[in-house]
């Protein structure tokens, strides 16, 4: 049987760990000792444990950023309510699983700290899909397909926002089930585009 690469056994590792002691708790010590590899050669691929949750969000998570980005720099391809039903899906699934892992960030001010400035520097963080889709849906204004009365910073802040909150927000109903995704996504969609899409004005 074919052993992975010592990269990809350490963000398997990193991304387990995360989801199930969380990131404050899953040090680069355990990680690499679940990766079946020392400390220092975890090192060797990424240069702090903020650098490694970065990359678990980017390579193990569903791909928001790449979606966003391919259709803002092609619009008027598919339809409106495809392409906000597939942005409104992808963007559920990932705040569902990155949700567990980020969370604890919140609980420990200076891990936070450290974790804001490494995006920063490293260019990453979770305002990029917020701006990703408003820059698609400014791309499909000037494209006639968008009001252009509409603000898409606005439309884009409500379903993220609302693709966000389903990750915590059904915790304690009855059931505890969040909202099945596909029929969240696309209700989301349809409901967006009755404020934005040029068809749906007098």
């Amino acid at each position: 049987m074919e052993t992975k690469p010592a990269r990809v056994r350490i963000l398997d590792a990193a991304h387990e760990l995360m989801l199930t002691v969380g990131l404050a708790r899953a040090t680069t010590k355990e990680i690499a000792r679940a990766a079946g590899c020392s400390e220092a050669a975890l090192y060797k691929y990424f240069d702090s444990k903020e650098e490694l949750f970065v990359r678990v969000l980017t390579e193990r998570l569903p791909r928001l950023t790449p979606l966003l980005d391919s259709l803002a720099a092609a619009p008027g391809r598919g339809t409106l309510e495809e392409n906000l039903t597939e942005i409104a899906r992808q963007a559920a699934l990932f705040y569902e699983q990155s949700f567990p892992i980020a969370a604890s960030l919140y609980a420990e001010t200076q891990l936070k700290r450290r974790h804001d400035d490494t995006l920063r520097t490293m260019g990453s963080g979770p305002h990029l899909p917020l701006q990703g889709l408003d820059a698609y849906l400014r791309a499909e204004q000037a494209a006639g397909r968008v009001h252009p009365d509409a603000d898409t910073y606005a439309a884009a802040s409500l379903l993220m926002g609302a693709c966000a909150q389903r990750a915590f927000a059904y915790d304690t109903t009855e059931n505890g089930e969040r909202p099945p995704v596909d029929a969240f996504a696309t209700r989301l969609a349809r409901t967006l585009l009755g404020g934005i899409a040029v068809a749906d004005r007098p």
